[in-house]
């Protein structure tokens, strides 16, 4: 693993690039482009984004269904990406009792410089991932989906809806583990589809990375976002998929990818260092 702080390691890479771009790797064998395959694809995404973004996050679901070769595959894509200078967002949502969390934790942290969690089961299924000094942590807190709101917005007794009570929690929990970037590496994951939520969810947590997937296919715009920036340029962590990925199915695939990264890439240059 990379040494340092997450959150400090993603603010030196913002500050660099200018951009908090991530990309998502979502290797779908029904969109990639024909007689591709998955580590070669992968790899190719990486190389056609690492100039514009600062990040990638491969989906895990996506390499555990390609059977017995896809966890390899993956480790393989994660150590190319950070070869390339990227930081690597494991999106696997774990999430399970302590004894299984530590097995999950040790088994993403060698190639992982931050992986999703569920915290839904409560802080002992989180603490395995915390234990680890150099894993960032980005649970789970108000989803992209229109089915998040079936549970996350039930209302609390006083009003609230029950992610309200989630993100203090996170806050609390996550307040020793602030880097010299004054950014948590406990971090907390709020669909870019749910803009107006973006205020309330960074005034509760006024130290945490924000990781906001479902810009793109999922309908999610970049000039909606500056709310979650107000912590600093790398408060927030824009992640697209889809729309990049598989900007172009044909044999210029790699070429289309990495314009759209670009394009978002400057939309973000704005968002984020607003003036």
């Amino acid at each position: 693993m990379s040494a340092g702080h997450f959150a400090d390691r993603l603010a030196a890479a913002v500050e660099r690039n200018g951009a908090p771009l991530c990309v998502g790797i979502d290797p779908d064998p029904a969109l990639m482009p024909a007689g591709v395959g998955v580590a070669e694809f992968c790899r190719g995404i990486v190389d056609a984004v690492a100039e514009h973004a600062v990040a990638v996050k491969p989906q895990a679901a996506f390499f555990e269904a390609q059977g017995a070769t896809g966890w390899a595959t993956l480790v393989e894509v994660c150590e190319y990406a950070r070869e390339a200078g990227l930081l690597v967002v494991a999106d696997a949502k774990r999430g399970d009792v302590p004894s299984t969390a530590r097995a999950y934790a040790a088994a993403f942290a060698p190639f992982a410089d931050a992986v999703t969690v569920n915290p839904y089961l409560g802080y002992d299924s989180l603490e395995p991932f915390l234990a680890r000094e150099e894993l960032g942590v980005l649970a789970i807190l108000k989803t992209s989906n229109p089915g998040s709101a079936d549970l996350q917005d039930l209302p609390l007794a006083d009003g609230r809806p029950f992610w309200h009570h989630v993100a203090s929690l996170l806050d609390r929990w996550g307040e020793d583990l602030v880097g010299a970037s004054g950014l948590s590496r406990l971090g907390a994951v709020v669909g870019a589809t749910h803009p107006d939520v973006l205020g309330t969810a960074r005034s509760l947590l006024p130290r945490a990375v924000l990781l906001l997937p479902g810009v793109g296919a999922q309908g999610g715009k970049p000039d909606d976002l500056s709310a979650a920036f107000a912590a600093g340029p790398a408060s927030g962590l824009v992640s697209a998929s889809r729309s990049v990925i598989y900007a172009d199915g044909g044999a210029d695939w790699q070429e289309a990818a990495a314009a759209e990264a670009a394009r978002l890439a400057d939309q973000l240059r704005a968002v984020a260092v607003p003036g």
